[in-house]
């Protein structure tokens, strides 16, 4: 049988490349976004270069927990079953808390956090039945410290996805009947178009093929955590961890 991955926000940027790179191993996709037009165009490209392949698309806001659940089963009885789901979607919307504009914080965390919990649910309820899965988080190198200003709110929602893998890892480990791998994937900074208008002045900036490459080898390998790429952001995470904030704040 057919190994399935579903993909949350593959309409573009890292899940795009992810659905492009997965489907070149050999595996059948699930994608979703809330745009369907990407969407279509992206299984087009992908069943033109892999016609062998089975690409099924859904319209999903991940904001919306029933709208998630009816389509993360409809995508499992589509294709009998989901081997792996990847909780991509997500928002880069920020201000400094105390400007007047936390309706941006707010959106953030209700994709990043809100919504991450409603595709966690309803893919570890699927696998739960299934007695099997692979839950992939993707969180940010920006989780690992409290990060200034607009991304304030951004790192702190990936924070909750890096912490949220862990509980549920922890878990996993005392059901022995159940095969279920959680992995946490924290990308560095990735050219997307999200940030394409940025100057290359972003430091370790990766463009999006190769570092997409180093996110799916993290998830084919069901690391349980991985920074990525690994050159150069494990001594950088390490050294995030331990070093003052004043510091960390100047390296990012």
């Amino acid at each position: 049988m057919t190994f399935t991955t579903l993909i949350t926000g593959a309409s573009s940027g890292l899940g795009a490349e992810m659905a492009r790179q997965l489907a070149a191993l050999g595996q059948d996709l699930v994608l979703t976004a809330r745009r369907t037009d990407k969407l279509d165009a992206l299984k087009a490209e992908i069943l033109a270069a892999h016609p062998e392949r089975r690409v099924e698309t859904y319209a999903l806001d991940v904001t919306d927990e029933e709208a998630v659940t009816r389509v993360f089963e409809e995508a499992k009885g589509a294709l009998g079953r989901l081997d792996r789901v990847i909780v991509n979607a997500g928002l880069g919307k920020g201000a400094p808390y105390g400007k007047g504009s936390h309706y941006a914080n707010r959106q953030t965390i209700e994709t990043n956090v809100l919504g991450a919990a409603a595709q966690t649910e309803a893919a570890m309820a699927i696998f739960r039945e299934q007695k099997a899965g692979h839950l992939v988080l993707i969180s940010s190198v920006t989780a690992l410290r409290g990060m200034p200003k607009s991304m304030a709110t951004y790192g702190a929602t990936k924070a909750f996805l890096a912490s949220l893998g862990e509980g549920i890892r922890s878990e996993m480990l005392g059901k022995p009947d159940l095969d279920i791998d959680v992995s946490v994937i924290y990308p560095g900074y990735i050219r997307t178009p999200m940030n394409e208008k940025v100057e290359q002045k972003t430091k370790f900036m990766a463009d999006l093929e190769p570092g997409v490459r180093s996110m799916v080898e993290a998830i084919e390998a069901r690391k349980v955590k991985a920074l990525v790429p690994a050159k150069p952001w494990v001594p950088i995470g390490a050294a995030m961890k331990v070093l003052p904030l004043s510091v960390v704040r100047k390296m990012l």
